[in-house]
């Protein structure tokens, strides 16, 4: 089921800036310009979405880590902890051209291994969706909505 975000209303909250013919945006959580690529956009619209609209905290919220998946090393776009510190959330974000496919879901549960999280979020923006995964029942659901604060 594809979520409604609105993610677009979170724009005037970013911090953009132009230097030598490169635009640069502020990344709040981890306080430093980054060069505007499409999906750090995206990233950073879910970042504003999670912490204004579902009082996500900051300091739960982490961003382009690296994990091991069978050995190999992969980075996650977002991953929201609950208040035990234990992987609640993990976020994959994609350029708002890129369509939302089962391979953006695949590459989320990839990812996921070795995490285990109960929710699964893809966004590029424009459509999002998110999965509860149950691991008992080796099943998962789509959500009408993204879960409320871990």
């Amino acid at each position: 089921m594809k979520l409604d975000l609105h993610l677009a209303i979170y724009t005037p909250h970013l911090k953009i800036k132009k230097e030598a013919d490169k635009r640069y945006i502020f990344d709040p959580l981890r306080k430093k310009w980054l060069v505007l690529q499409p999906e750090e956009m995206v990233r950073q619209l879910m970042i504003q979405y999670l912490i204004q609209e579902k009082n996500f905290s900051p300091n739960l919220i982490s961003i382009e880590r690296g994990l091991q998946v069978n050995e190999r090393a992969k980075r996650f776009d977002l991953l929201i902890y609950n208040a035990d510190f234990k992987p609640f959330m993990l976020v994959e974000c994609k350029a708002p051209q890129v369509r939302i496919d089962n391979s953006a879901f695949e590459q989320a549960a990839w990812y996921n291994m070795p995490l285990r999280v109960k929710y699964l979020l893809v966004t590029n923006a424009m459509d999002s969706y998110c999965c509860q995964i149950d691991y008992e029942m080796r099943t998962f659901a789509y959500l009408e909505s993204i879960p409320e604060k871990p």
